[in-house]
Parts: C-alpha cells; structure tokens; sequence
C-alpha cells in the first residue's frame, strides 16, 4: 500500500526558508506525479506545486510563484518543496500527494500524507 510521508515543516520568520520532504513507500514513486497542497485555518485546501514523473515539468500557483520551488529525486522516493521568502500567509499545513494524472485539483490525486504543520511568524 503506497504511503506518504511528510517532513520538514516547523516555525519561521517571515523572509526565512524551509524545505520540506516527502518519501513515497509501497509503490513506484516514478509512475506518480507528485504535488504539494496545503491549508490554512479556517480555509479550503489549496494547491501549490506539481512535478512530472520524470522531474522535467512543473506548475506553480500564482501565490507561491518565484519563491517556491518542487522537485524531486527518484533515486530516493522523495518530493521537496524549498519554500523562500516566506510570508505569514504562508501558514498551513502542506500536504504532498501523488497521482496517476496531470492534474492541480486534489480529488484527483490517488494518495495523500498527512501533512506537515508550516508556521510564519510576522
């Protein structure tokens, strides 16, 4: 059974840096291409980031863009998100997924993580 796990969140000041990681286990991390969502209080799940199969496509949401970057190393069944610039608004919790289609809308991802708590302090 695939399952994901997330890592690497914690507190930040705002303009500081974090990346965070997720390991894919029980399945073909290359046959998945992976994302990251993430939701703040009292808000819907956004989505932030997505990265081919192969590594060589990304997206990116608006809000996130030029300050976060996706990637991901096959060899080790990981997906990273190195958040930069970081901003209060940028807390939430970040949860990675894993799908079988190109997709940034989450009912369509296969599997989740549980996520990763992500605090900015102003």
């Amino acid at each position: 059974q695939v399952q994901l796990v997330e890592s690497g969140g914690g507190l930040v000041q705002t303009g500081g840096s974090l990346r965070l990681s997720c390991v894919l286990s029980g399945g073909t991390f290359g046959s998945y291409d992976m994302s990251w969502f993430r939701q703040a209080p009292g808000k819907e799940q956004e989505f932030v980031a997505i990265i081919d199969q192969r590594g060589i496509s990304t997206a990116y949401s608006n809000s996130i863009k030029g300050r976060f970057t996706i990637s991901r190393d096959n060899a080790k069944n990981t997906v990273y998100l190195q958040m930069d610039k970081l901003k209060p608004e940028d807390t939430a919790v970040y949860y990675c997924a894993a799908g079988t289609t190109w997709s940034i809308t989450g009912r369509n991802m296969s599997y989740w993580g549980k996520g990763t708590l992500v605090t900015v302090s102003s």
